[in-house]
């Protein structure tokens, strides 16, 4: 449904994106993740035919964004990160603005404005001015005319920034129900995002993809090793040395316990079963299993050790 082939984008001297490449299945959800200042935006503006890249090719649906953007424009539903409301205008107001825009009218107007307002939950500020909404309304309300022309394809920048929790949730819930019907890019900074709603994602950092995969198989990729605690009541010395002489541990590092326990953190391959072997080893030597539990890494592990792999953006000498 989307497919990002080598683009490139500059800004004067700064290059915003250098060989971006990724693609989207139809009826798949994207988290599209980096810090702020990464290219996210960039390249979220070029998939929508707000920028023409210097570089590469985009195609919508098998449709190219520089040749059709009309057409490519009349699948997508964009919500920017700082979303264009008519603030004088009422909510219903600028939703049939919207929609007559995007070429409904009669009852497919009535009915798809029915639809993104109980969707997107506008019931009680319908007929309000958008410059009295609060933030969660209003990010509704952008959400709403993205989603009034029933396009295959949502792009999503940002779209829970400066929301409170339960407005987030709100946001999570709605974009997983349209999962069934639709392509989502969600892009954001913010990691809690990103695992409640999907599972794939693709990491920009200083302009460059840094990773594009489902989030167990790049914790793999980034962080090498699994990570297992273990503690025993038993001199450091001995149990360090201990530890250090048994198969299957790439590392043994100490770490803090308390009551005098002897606590590590070892490291080993991942679907490697070194739980029993530690288990035995404290029998054997007459010790007391206090900790014995694997510690699989956070997204913002992850998250960090990618990003650090990335390049800072480059500077080019103008043409």
């Amino acid at each position: 449904m989307i497919e990002v082939r080598d683009v490139t984008k500059r800004f004067g001297a700064t290059v915003a994106l250098d060989g971006v490449s990724f693609r989207l299945d139809k009826g798949e959800i994207l988290g599209f993740l980096g810090p702020n200042g990464a290219g996210k935006s960039t390249a979220m503006k070029i998939v929508t035919t707000f920028l023409a890249p210097d570089g590469g090719t985009v195609s919508v649906d098998g449709i190219d964004v520089l040749r059709n953007p009309l057409e490519v424009r009349s699948r997508i539903g964009y919500l920017p990160e700082n979303h264009p409301l008519y603030v004088d205008m009422m909510v219903h107001e600028y939703l049939q603005f919207v929609g007559r825009a995007r070429g409904l009218a009669g009852d497919e107007l009535r009915r798809r404005l029915e639809w993104v307002v109980e969707a997107c939950g506008l019931g009680s500020v319908f007929r309000k001015p958008i410059n009295e909404l609060s933030k969660g309304f209003r990010q509704r309300t952008g959400l709403a005319q993205a989603l009034i022309h029933d396009p295959e394809v949502l792009i999503l920048d940002e779209p829970t920034s400066g929301l409170d929790p339960l407005q987030i949730i709100g946001i999570r819930e709605l974009i997983q129900g349209l999962a069934r019907s639709k392509t989502i890019i969600f892009s954001t900074h913010i990691l809690q995002e990103v695992s409640p709603v999907t599972d794939r994602v693709v990491i920009i950092n200083g302009g460059r993809i840094v990773a594009d995969g489902r989030i167990g198989e790049l914790e793999r990729a980034a962080m090498g090793r699994n990570r297992i605690f273990v503690a025993y009541r038993a001199p450091a010395a001995e149990a360090e040395a201990a530890l250090r002489g048994l198969g299957g541990l790439h590392e043994v590092r100490p770490v803090a316990g308390r009551d005098g326990a002897a606590r590590f953190e070892v490291r080993t391959d991942f679907g490697q079963d070194v739980l029993a072997p530690l288990g035995r080893l404290g029998q054997s030597r007459g010790w007391d299993l206090l900790e014995l539990q694997e510690s699989p890494f956070s997204l913002e592990d992850t998250f960090i050790a990618l990003t650090r792999q990335g390049a800072a953006p480059r500077e080019v000498s103008h043409v």
